[in-house]
């Protein structure tokens, strides 16, 4: 009979931890009445899919299964570790505002949602330990994945799928030919982001007919220039009013609780300007990998 010895770490830890807290945040948010919403079943999802997979990478190294799964385990649990961060931080954020804000009565449902709400917090927070424990340290040999680049990569791919969210529902990138260029450089930017993401975790660079490492340097500095001219051009054609924008917030917009499409245009432009700032974080790291560490 095969005998499945654990060898805890802090890591280890800090999974079982995560594992615990999403578990707590989706099933009493899940107890305290379903809600017929699309933030409401965003943040079911995230919680349980970060439970999912949390669940996966310890049964894996628990069973010592590592040299048998068909992918990169120096990437891969580092690499869903920063995806399960982000999630729970979204649904830290967007839980309390849909859900609890504004609700002066206090019933059970209202503190089941606070409870979900701090739980989610404190997965986030167990992630992020996660992350930083099991990130490489300088000169250490590890996995593209665990190095900065790496990381920031998953925030790039993360951040354009917010933005996809924002900016489909309702479309606001058809009335002009400037505002198609920006959902052109989030959906170029977005796929290829995921590629190299998916080939790391995959253990498929290998394959490729040029240097990864010069590849990335090469594609950090072609996305930042083109976030660069979406960050310009995103304000200009929806907030100048020569050019049909709105510079002010519209009084329909305070009757509704929901996030109002202007309200979605400024998110978008924000989020714009975060993707340009990582991907520039992005190119001053993959430099340095290229012309410091090669």
């Amino acid at each position: 009979m095969p005998l499945v010895v654990l060898k805890t770490s802090r890591p280890m830890w800090a999974r079982l931890a995560a594992l615990v807290f999403t578990c707590v945040a989706f099933s009493i948010a899940a107890h305290g009445g379903a809600i017929n919403n699309s933030m409401y079943d965003w943040c079911i999802f995230c919680w349980a899919f970060s439970f999912a997979g949390t669940l996966l990478v310890l049964l894996v190294e628990v069973m010592g299964l590592q040299a048998r799964a068909p992918l990169s385990w120096k990437n891969f649990p580092i690499t869903f570790a920063c995806y399960a961060t982000l999630l729970c931080l979204s649904a830290s954020i967007i839980f309390p505002l849909y859900f609890v804000k504004g609700q002066v009565a206090r019933d059970e449902t209202r503190d089941l949602r606070i409870v979900s709400t701090v739980f989610s917090c404190l997965a986030t927070i167990a992630y992020f330990i996660e992350v930083s424990l099991t990130r490489a340290q300088p000169g250490e040999v590890a996995g593209y994945m665990a190095t900065v680049p790496g990381l920031l990569k998953v925030c790039e791919t993360f951040v354009a799928c917010i933005i996809f969210m924002f900016i489909s529902n309702p479309v606001s990138y058809d009335s002009h030919s400037a505002l198609k260029w920006c959902m052109a450089v989030y959906c170029i930017c977005f796929v290829i982001s995921a590629a190299i993401v998916i080939m790391c975790v995959g253990e498929c660079t290998g394959f490729l007919p040029f240097p990864f490492a010069r590849f990335l340097s090469a594609y950090a500095l072609l996305s930042v220039i083109m976030y660069l001219t979406a960050t310009i051009i995103w304000p200009i054609f929806k907030f100048d009013s020569r050019h049909s924008g709105s510079s002010r917030r519209p009084g329909s917009c305070g009757n509704s609780n929901d996030l109002c499409w202007w309200d979605k245009l400024v998110a978008v432009a924000v989020l714009t300007a975060l993707n340009f700032l990582i991907y520039l974080a992005d190119l001053v790291y993959s430099a340095r990998l290229v012309f410091v560490t090669v």
